[in-house]
């Protein structure tokens, strides 16, 4: 399946804030968009004019990234969330919440989406006793995750396990460390995505 191999920290620059797709290097000193907080290349430092259709654009491109999706996919979610009840911006965030890799993220059990997304890719999650090795897979209320008894004394799982409490887990979910489990109580409401996307303008965008 076709993925972006760049820089992470060039998507960062490029959004003009931090996307945090590096885990713990993000809140580091080392972290590039530390030192240079203005997006890449020759013209970077420029002032591009700022119309309502880049405003439209950088938000979907931001919310593209942040969940590491690529545009033929992120379109097939949007026509996915126009089709459902409600408000089409919040159900399109939800949908990517219900993500596998997201969840795997969200839960504490990796510190990067990129993290989570390999560690579903090589076979270390379980949904409902059933191994998934689909990142994109969609989970529903009531779905339980776990990581797999094989899998467990693999360093990430142990570090995940020391660091339980110190990372916030949303209130729709539940991490059980002893149990490397992660319970979905519920799909988010879009007060509780604290994902800093203005889904408006995407829908203003796609609207067009």
């Amino acid at each position: 399946m076709a993925r972006y191999t760049g820089a992470d920290c060039r998507r960062c620059r490029r959004e003009k804030m931090k996307l945090f797709l590096k885990g713990s290097k993000c809140d580091g000193p080392k972290c590039p968009f530390e030192s240079r907080p203005f997006p890449p290349g020759q013209h970077g430092r420029g002032r591009p004019k700022e119309t309502e259709y880049l405003l439209q654009l950088r938000e979907k491109q931001k919310a593209r990234r942040i969940y590491g999706v690529l545009e033929r996919q992120f379109a097939g979610y949007y026509e996915e969330a126009v089709s459902k009840p409600g408000k089409t911006g919040e159900e399109l965030l939800r949908i990517l919440e219900s993500r596998l890799d997201n969840v795997v993220y969200r839960a504490g059990l990796a510190s990067s989406r990129d993290m989570a997304r390999q560690l579903v890719k090589h076979g270390h999650i379980v949904v409902n006793g059933r191994k998934v090795d689909i990142p994109s897979y969609r989970l529903r209320e009531h779905d339980i995750v776990q990581v797999r008894e094989k899998s467990r004394e693999l360093t990430p799982f142990q570090v995940a396990q020391g660091l339980a409490g110190s990372k916030t887990v949303p209130a729709w979910l539940e991490f059980i460390p002893s149990e490397f489990k992660v319970l979905v109580h519920s799909l988010p409401a879009r007060q509780v995505i604290d994902t800093q996307v203005q889904e408006q303008l995407i829908v203003e965008l796609y609207s067009k």
